[in-house]
């Protein structure tokens, strides 16, 4: 079996990363495999990994439930975090420093986090999501602190279409002075979607400007749907 490091290796990380530029968003395929899914999926009933259950209901946030996991976090999320800020922490940078921000993310993802530490920001951000039938997720966006990384993943663990119908994943852009764009899209079991956190760069006839972005989770219809997300950046609470 191919290490989460082997596995990244043999993306297209320019096709990748040119599509985070230009959407914001990008689909990287068959990163985790059936047996890991199912692995993930069957300890969402395991109450000693998560530090916080949430309903979602109770808060407007939507119709579900999600739980966030307790340091140390499952092998394979680590790898996964590490693993994929290495390939984006470059494009983070040049994202800060067209948009004239003064931030820059060092290499590491232990160091970044270790800065969130420093700020007050030490409670994992990871988190599983289960829905059923009409369950979904409000638009929002997931920062946690001052210190957050520009872009951020979601693991699917179930197939649209076959265990659950609806739930695709919602992506809108408020572009200043214009109409918002929504992307909608329907990844299968195993696969990640990167996506930005809360703005990204555009190039406009003046320069760069900021065009913020949200996500969410339309109705689901039929089945159950459940995802794992993993912010880099960590929380105060």
């Amino acid at each position: 079996m191919y290490t989460i490091e082997q596995r990244l290796k043999t993306k297209q990380w320019d096709v990748i990363l040119d599509e985070l530029i230009d959407k914001g968003f990008a689909v990287v395929p068959d990163v985790v495999d059936e047996q890991e899914c199912a692995q993930l999926l069957g300890e969402f009933k395991a109450e000693y990994r998560y530090r916080k259950t949430v309903v979602m209901e109770r808060y407007r946030f939507g119709r579900g439930v999600y739980k966030y996991f307790h340091y140390p976090l499952p092998s394979i999320l680590t790898e996964l975090r590490e693993n994929f800020y290495g390939y984006l922490m470059p494009l983070a940078n040049r994202w800060m420093e067209v948009l004239k921000i003064n931030v820059q993310f060092p290499q590491m993802h232990k160091d970044f986090i270790a800065q969130c530490k420093n700020n007050g920001q030490d409670k994992t951000t990871a988190l599983i999501l289960g829905y059923g039938a009409g369950g979904f997720c409000a638009m929002h966006q997931d920062l946690y602190g001052e210190i957050f990384f520009p872009m951020q993943l979601v693991l699917f663990l179930d197939d649209i279409d076959t265990d659950y119908t609806g739930g695709e994943f919602i992506l809108t852009e408020n572009i200043p002075m214009a109409q918002s764009r929504t992307h909608v899209v329907k990844p299968k079991k195993g696969d990640i979607i990167v996506f930005t956190t809360n703005f990204r760069p555009v190039k406009g006839e003046r320069g760069y400007y900021r065009v913020t972005m949200k996500h969410g989770v339309s109705t689901i219809h039929s089945g159950e749907r459940h995802t794992l997300g993993l912010i880099f950046h960590d929380a105060k609470s």
